[in-house]
């Protein structure tokens, strides 16, 4: 299936929080979803992390902390999380599901019912699917436990009850955007491929309004 998914128009004074903002993805989510004309907040480490992302409200804290999770989506209509963390060969990681669980728990109590999450190919039944080079070496050598964790951030979102949207991107470049993406659940016969960071951007942000893909796993690809 092709397309964007982007079948309502976007509510300009939608309140969304953003996860993993200073991230390469992240940064590019913000630079949308402002020229969108939504009221942006992020939640970032420090304030130095943050400093340069304009026309945001910044929350300083830790996204495994419950609290400062309640308060980053205190007044927010819907959260995108970008978070990501780097290739960890010899080490079990755990941060995306833990910052996940925490996140879940505060969207219940807040009443915040629309995440988009990205988490990559390679991920659910996406696994097998990256082409020959990214399967038998990127995968196993650098990713197994990095996507061990993103299935069970993945489970953690599907079992959360929200409304809410899993977007599996291919290999990521920082290319300009071609302004289109290939939305697929039906992988049969799919082996690779890649995406630029800012049509993912420009994806992810339609979620944030869209219903073609609510409760789906889109993986994203051109």
């Amino acid at each position: 299936m092709a397309g964007s998914g982007n079948d309502k128009i976007p509510t300009p004074h939608s309140k969304i929080l953003i996860l993993g903002a200073t991230g390469g993805t992240g940064r590019l989510i913000v630079k949308e979803a402002l020229a969108r004309g939504y009221d942006v907040s992020v939640l970032v480490r420090s304030a130095e992390k943050g400093r340069d992302l304009g026309g945001v409200k910044l929350v300083i804290g830790d996204a495994r902390d419950e609290t400062v999770m309640r308060e980053a989506l205190r007044g927010r209509d819907a959260v995108v999380s970008a978070l990501g963390t780097p290739a960890s060969p010899f080490r079990e990681v755990t941060l995306l599901s833990s910052a996940t669980r925490r996140l879940v728990d505060a969207m219940k109590s807040e009443g915040v019912t629309r995440l988009v999450a990205i988490t990559g190919m390679g991920a659910g039944n996406s696994v097998g699917h990256g082409g020959f080079l990214f399967d038998t070496l990127i995968f196993p050598l650098l990713l197994r436990h990095v996507y061990a964790d993103k299935n069970r951030q993945e489970a953690i979102i599907k079992e959360s009850g929200l409304d809410w949207v899993l977007v599996r991107p291919t290999i990521l470049n920082n290319k300009p955007g071609r302004g289109t993406v290939r939305a697929l659940d039906d992988l049969s016969g799919f082996h690779g491929g890649n995406i630029a960071r800012e049509d993912v951007a420009r994806f992810v942000v339609d979620q944030v309004e869209g219903e073609a893909w609510l409760r789906r796993s889109p993986l994203i690809t051109w």
